[in-house]
């Protein structure tokens, strides 16, 4: 692609450089990538510019284990109007210094900012989101919020805030991208663009991504969505099932029927694993202390929650994190919990 952004007749050209992060995932970077294809295809013109960016001076290895080539390395990059971070696996490990200090240096030279999938991690790290509205996939969002206060982190499909813009991943890039597209060209192009991807339905910023636990079917059940909603939300505080049902106006029984047909599970043991699932993704991703995560996920004491943890999981959170924190020293509150 290093030709395309060469060429003397697209001068004008948006240019928008996608740096790809070490274990990236394919699908966000061609959601993010096709629309910008298609708008020149539809256009008839060469609209928009792009080139992959990498730490490698060859090539980047998606999560699929696919090699893929780059353009521009971190020392010859052109200028760009857009940088997209696409982000994937184990994105806490793969921030080198030198990348990090590349996006600052965009961010100082006036360079819009974007991420996919995990890729907020890396412009958070960056320092670069302190202050902004940010999405990004749900896997990620814990760890975000943990260890970036300053970023206001949300459950949104994508945020367009200011020169920042932050998706979740898999195909939700492909509507962040149209809602660009609609910010620069009429909407007939937006349309034939969205045509062409075979996207029936423009997803808006503010739709909130669902939890992997969640049927498709629960769309279709506007009150089983709000509980399951005031649960998210909820997890260091649990609200009772009986408040749950009185919030959206069923009985008990009527919402345990509700959460046995469409989830297969009674709304308690769903609130359960839930927590548990917060607790995990901070006893894998974080550094706070067994005692801190009991108390962050509502779990009334430590032993409580390391035997639910060990039921659920098989192992205990203290040996949990030593297998994925090989160097991790457990304090003397994670030895008593272990």
């Amino acid at each position: 692609m290093r030709d395309l952004l060469d060429k003397n007749e697209t001068q004008g050209a948006y240019r928008v450089g996608f740096l790809l992060v070490e274990n990236f995932t394919l699908i966000s970077l061609s959601s993010a990538l096709e629309p910008l294809r298609v708008a020149n295809l539809q256009s008839g013109r060469t609209l928009y510019q792009w080139g992959l960016i990498g730490e490698g001076p060859t090539h980047a290895s998606c999560s699929d284990g696919v090699a893929v080539s780059l353009d521009y390395s971190l020392e010859d990059s052109p200028t760009f109007d857009l940088v997209i971070v696409v982000g994937g696996l184990g994105i806490e490990q793969s921030l080198p210094r030198s990348l990090l200090a590349w996006l600052r240096k965009q961010a100082q030279h006036g360079v819009t900012l974007g991420s996919v999938c995990t890729g907020a991690y890396v412009l958070a790290s960056a320092g670069l989101l302190d202050g902004y509205q940010c999405s990004a996939h749900w896997d990620c969002l814990t760890i975000l919020t943990e260890r970036f206060p300053r970023v206001e982190c949300n459950n949104q499909l994508y945020t367009m805030d200011r020169d920042r813009m932050t998706c979740t991943g898999g195909t939700i890039p492909m509507h962040m991208m149209l809602a660009l597209l609609s910010s620069r060209h009429p909407q007939s192009l937006v349309d034939a663009v969205a045509d062409m991807l075979v996207c029936e339905r423009y997803r808006a910023d503010v739709e909130m991504q669902l939890v992997p636990m969640w049927s498709r079917k629960v769309e279709m059940q506007p009150k089983l969505k709000e509980v399951l909603q005031l649960m998210e939300a909820n997890t260091e505080e649990p609200i009772s099932l009986q408040e749950l049902a009185d919030f959206v106006s069923l009985s008990r029984r009527q919402l345990e029927r509700l959460f046995l047909k469409y989830l297969h599970c009674t709304p308690s043991r769903y609130y359960l694993k839930l927590r548990l699932d917060r607790a995990r993704r901070l006893v894998k991703q974080s550094s706070r202390s067994i005692v801190e995560i009991t108390s962050m996920c509502g779990f009334v004491s430590t032993t409580h929650f390391s035997r639910c943890y060990r039921k659920y999981i098989g192992v205990s959170p203290r040996i949990d994190r030593l297998n994925c924190q090989p160097d991790y020293q457990p304090t003397a509150s994670d030895q008593l919990s272990a």
